[in-house]
């Protein structure tokens, strides 16, 4: 039992060394994490980036690649792609003097990505695992209302075992709500985790430290170099972090849509991966999956086979 004043995920990872903070739904997903490795780095830890890619990785030189399923992503890494957040991710903290390998996985089903994370968790030997979601969707147990796109976050929820410190976190709550996401049912799945003794607390991320302003320079950075596809989830963030509230514009790509910059989205929840994965409805049916479309039809079959919980509403 953790004292009040203690941060319950920076106690659990207080004895690891070498942490791997890890982005599970791909895109822009490990920026979501990097306030959190920051602040690991700047507590002296060693700290490896990771993110499930939607990037053309197919394109890389031999060379990159460390593993199969498992490629090393540099500030030089295919310069002529225009969409690339790891290596997007990858010049910014060369920048700014971090480590600056970005480590990415293809698209693939748990199987040959639990292989690519032992690879990459034997290479360095990762103590501790932090999986990060820019998003709710990781929290979906699969009878909710709707589901968001749950896909390649639950193949990273189902892919990483074998090593005792796993973690989750959450940022960018009411993101989803553009998915589909029923925002009620996501704080009834977190109770429900508290009641499992999986659930680690909130805290925010403030624009007056260090990390939260390192956080939204590395968001502006991503915006000016990936004009055309930037990440509206991290610019949700970023613009909470900042204050903003309400329909805040951010990008074209938000235009017709209104959207609710607010608080809560500065907010990273925290969980124990294993007593998330233990409420999750459909792991089992994804466990021998070896490519992405595989998880879809499973998590299709699953969803025609159960009648899903009615959506609710805030009551205030």
């Amino acid at each position: 039992m953790t004292s009040l004043h203690s941060n319950p995920l920076f106690t659990r990872l207080a004895d690891a060394e070498r942490i791997l903070v890890a982005g599970a739904g791909g895109g822009f997903d490990i920026y979501s994490g990097l306030p959190l490795a920051l602040s690991l780095l700047h507590q002296g830890k060693q700290v490896y980036l990771a993110n499930l890619s939607f990037s053309a990785l197919d394109g890389l030189p031999i060379d990159d690649w460390v593993a199969p399923d498992l490629a090393a992503v540099t500030p030089d890494s295919a310069l002529h792609q225009s969409y690339f957040p790891e290596r997007t991710l990858a010049q910014w903290l060369r920048q700014h003097g971090y480590p600056f390998t970005v480590y990415a996985f293809p698209q693939t089903g748990v199987r040959p990505l639990r292989a690519a994370y032992q690879a990459l968790i034997e290479l360095h030997c990762v103590d501790a695992v932090v999986l990060v979601d820019g998003g709710t969707d990781i929290l979906m147990r699969g009878d909710e209302a709707g589901l968001g796109t749950p896909e390649e976050d639950l193949t990273s929820v189902a892919a990483l075992d074998g090593i005792p410190t796993r973690l989750v976190v959450s940022v960018g709550f009411g993101v989803d709500a553009y998915h589909g996401v029923n925002h009620v049912q996501v704080l009834e799945n977190i109770a429900a985790l508290e009641r499992d003794g999986a659930y680690l607390g909130a805290f925010s991320i403030p624009r007056a430290t260090r990390e939260g302003a390192l956080y939204l320079d590395a968001v502006t950075h991503a915006q000016h170099h990936t004009p055309e596809y930037p990440s509206i989830v991290n610019g949700s963030i970023a613009a909470a972090v900042r204050g903003s509230f309400g329909d805040v514009r951010l990008t074209d790509r938000t235009r017709g849509s209104e959207l609710f910059v607010n608080p809560l989205m500065s907010l990273y929840f925290a969980f124990d991966l294993p007593g998330l994965a233990a409420r999750c409805l459909y792991l089992d049916r994804i466990e021998d999956t070896h490519l992405m479309r595989q998880v879809h039809s499973r998590i299709a079959e699953f969803r025609e086979s159960i009648v899903t919980r009615p959506p609710r509403h805030f009551p205030h």
